[in-house]
């Protein structure tokens, strides 16, 4: 098992039955953490939280649609009255279902894309602040998107998406400044593309290979390679890192 360096903390993972979110939270636990896995599919949420049991850690498993605030208030008493609160969060929902051109894309669509991916991150932040802040103590993680750095020209980019996810940078920088005197650090990760399954079902095999040979290291990046740098931001090691977006991705460059 990982080193415990997270033993004394308690960490909330959003959509962390399944992608990134499911490893994420699996990393978090093996460092230590009593960790919250919140998916909107129970049945997921509570795989993971039996497995990581199984490991040896501390998991339990809560329904939420964190675009909903009504939601987010019952997953956070749920937190309260079993832990006490939340120490580290991980905003990991997220995510698109399909590729539309601009001419194409219905307003529904566009809202439901920027409340997964945008509103969801708010929602939570916002309700685990107050504890932080009463505790001088916190670590909020968003999970951004390269396409959230720009439109990425070797394959298709979803306007929604990529508009949401820099918003999500753009939200945690200035989420950072603001409670930084609390002694709280606020990050993102972009990942590049990253071969979990909703990426399998959304592009091809050539559109999948071609972004590998695209970057620096000819490779894709893997769901451990985001959680191994989740786990840096939410350890001691990381206490002055705040208001940092984190590339994670072989080394694509584009603007």
């Amino acid at each position: 098992m990982t080193s415990r360096t997270l033993a004394d903390d308690r960490a909330l993972v959003t959509a962390g039955g399944q992608g990134l979110g499911e490893e994420i939270a699996r990393t978090l636990a093996r460092a230590g953490a009593r960790t919250l896995v919140a998916d909107i599919n129970l049945a997921e949420a509570e795989r993971v939280a039996r497995e990581i049991a199984a490991d040896g850690g501390t998991a339990a498993a809560f329904r939420a649609d964190v675009t909903r605030a009504s939601e987010v208030a019952a997953l956070m008493k749920f937190a309260q009255d079993s832990w006490g609160g939340i120490d580290i969060l991980v905003n990991a929902a997220g995510g698109f279902q399909h590729f539309l051109p601009i001419t194409e894309i219905p307003e529904d669509e566009w809202d439901r894309v920027i409340a997964l991916n945008l509103k969801s991150a708010f929602l939570c932040a916002q309700a685990v602040a107050k504890g932080m802040i009463e505790r001088k103590k916190g670590r909020i993680i968003n999970i951004a998107s390269l396409a959230g750095v720009g439109p990425n020209p070797y394959a298709p980019s979803y306007i929604p998406y990529g508009t949401a996810k820099s918003a999500v940078i753009g939200f945690t920088k200035h989420l950072a400044k603001e409670l930084g005197a609390h002694f709280i650090t606020v990050n993102s990760i972009s990942p590049g593309t990253t071969l979990t399954p909703r990426v399998k079902k959304l592009r091809d095999a050539a559109s999948i290979e071609k972004l590998r040979t695209q970057n620096a290291m000819n490779s894709l990046v893997e769901p451990r390679d985001t959680a191994a740098a989740a786990l840096f931001l939410a350890s001691p090691d990381s206490r002055y890192v705040t208001g940092v977006n984190l590339n994670v991705n072989a080394g694509t460059v584009f603007s």
